[in-house]
């Protein structure tokens, strides 16, 4: 009876092997590489277009002391004599 069960195995395990054979199919060329963000301390323009986005970008900050600080020399965050004033907090 073992013997029958380890010649079964056998048999299964070399059928098995057979069918894990892999398709000629030549593999997709190689696209462009999609170059990394630049990173960058300025704020961007988009931050600046309304109270609205500039509250977005301003609360999606990451608090952390070790990063690297805005540069915020160019920046003047927009006003607005109408809207709501925003939580950030």
């Amino acid at each position: 009876m073992t013997t029958h069960a380890l010649l079964s195995l056998l048999t299964l395990a070399v059928a098995l092997t057979a069918c894990g054979g892999g398709d000629d199919a030549s593999p997709p060329p190689p696209t462009d590489p999609v170059p990394p963000p630049v990173a960058s301390n300025e704020v961007p323009a988009s931050a600046t277009a309304s109270v609205g986005a500039f509250g977005q970008y301003v609360g999606g900050l990451p608090a952390s002391d070790a990063a690297e600080p805005l540069d915020i020399d160019k920046a003047m965050p927009p006003t607005s004599d109408t809207d709501e004033p925003l939580d950030l907090g």
